[in-house]
């Protein structure tokens, strides 16, 4: 697993979310074109969440969560 790492640092947190969508989209063979159509987002986005360069609202995680075939956000996202 390679996670890949977001910073938080609005009003001072210190928090990182750590992500697993590319390892599991690949996983079940989808790209990320096909991935951005299902969440109704740009391949950018996917690209950007991806790198870490962006943080999902928590309606957006939950659907990715879904699409990937997971059961719960903290198996794609997770704060630390």
């Amino acid at each position: 697993m390679n996670p890949r790492i977001c910073e938080d640092s609005h009003q001072g947190n210190s928090m990182t979310l750590e992500t697993k969508i590319s390892e599991l989209r690949k996983k079940i063979g989808m790209t990320q074109e096909e991935l951005a159509e299902r969440a109704g987002v740009t391949r950018q986005t996917v690209i950007s969440l991806e790198a870490g360069r962006y943080n999902p609202s928590l309606f957006l995680a939950h659907k990715i969560t879904k699409i990937l075939k997971q059961k719960h956000i903290e198996d794609v996202f997770l704060v630390k």
